[in-house]
């Protein structure tokens, strides 16, 4: 199948790496050209220009990002448009995500919000759970694409709620993480060898998918990206107006959300989320 894809970023080319992986046909567009550099794929010269694919995969940073590609100078709604179907794989404000259905739609288009949860190991294995709100028909369109990606898929059809349940996912992944660099931080003040740590903690309280995925990162200290604390931070911020929204009280994520602020003071919020272990060790 002929797939167009927009947002290359670290998460964005592993996914574009496995549906070519799958042997679909890519036509991608990035605001840096240089990130489509490896992928055996036709690059686009603007948003518009991917309009010509049946289906068009986004993966942005942000919803500020997925309003630009879809309505800004050249952007996906002014192409070939009509009869498309655009994936957002993009993790958006739920708020953001109702007119972005309703601005596809008037350009004749259908808008499936889709956050994936996993990062680029999973990525790269077709392994992320899939999250999908919006036309049914649409998703059973594109439902055996996705499967090329996602292990896990759940379609919770009305629209915003694919958003905010990922949003919802991102509260646990953030504190989790915390907890475990705090964790391991406070064990190795006692005198416990990292390595050691992390063994007792995979074979106790810590163990979980998290640990599992971040544990040679917190070994030995390898903090390239694959997702970042600007990321978290963010997805916990927008939770933030979802509690507010919903009138409920959010103690966790509220913490957290801080604790990820202080990657931002400290120079590090662009290396990946395991980061936050530099926020409470002792030098």
């Amino acid at each position: 199948m002929h797939i167009g894809f927009i947002g290359l970023g670290h998460l964005g080319k592993a996914i574009a790496t496995r549906l070519l992986d799958c042997h679909h046909a890519l036509t991608v567009w990035n605001r840096t050209p240089s990130k489509a550099q490896g992928l055996k794929a036709e690059v686009a010269q603007t948003p518009a220009a991917v309009a010509d694919s049946g289906i068009i995969f986004l993966c942005m940073f942000d919803s500020t990002a997925v309003q630009t590609v879809l309505t800004g100078k050249d952007g996906l709604l002014s192409g070939n448009i009509a009869g498309k179907i655009i994936v957002d794989l993009s993790t958006n404000h739920f708020k953001n995500v109702a007119s972005f259905h309703e601005v596809c739609a008037k350009a004749g288009c259908t808008y499936l919000e889709t956050p994936v949860l996993g990062s680029v190991v999973p990525a790269s294995q077709g392994a992320l759970t899939v999250l999908v709100s919006g036309d049914e028909a649409g998703y059973e369109k594109v439902k055996p694409v996705l499967a090329d990606i996602g292990k896990n898929i759940f379609y919770l059809k009305k629209t915003g709620l694919a958003t905010k349940m990922k949003l919802i996912n991102n509260l646990a992944l953030g504190s989790f993480m915390a907890t475990l660099a705090e964790a391991l931080a406070l064990a190795e003040d006692c005198g416990i060898a990292r390595e050691e740590v992390l063994d007792i903690l995979a074979a106790g309280g810590g163990s979980s998918l998290v640990l599992n995925a971040k544990r040679n990162k917190l070994l030995v200290e390898d903090f390239s990206t694959h997702f970042s604390s600007a990321l978290i931070y963010k997805d916990l911020h927008c939770l933030q107006d979802l509690a507010y929204e919903q009138k409920k009280t959010l103690f966790t994520g509220s913490v957290v959300k801080e604790l990820f602020a202080r990657t931002f003071e400290l120079g590090f919020a662009h290396e990946d989320f395991s980061a936050i272990y530099k926020v409470f060790r002792r030098d």
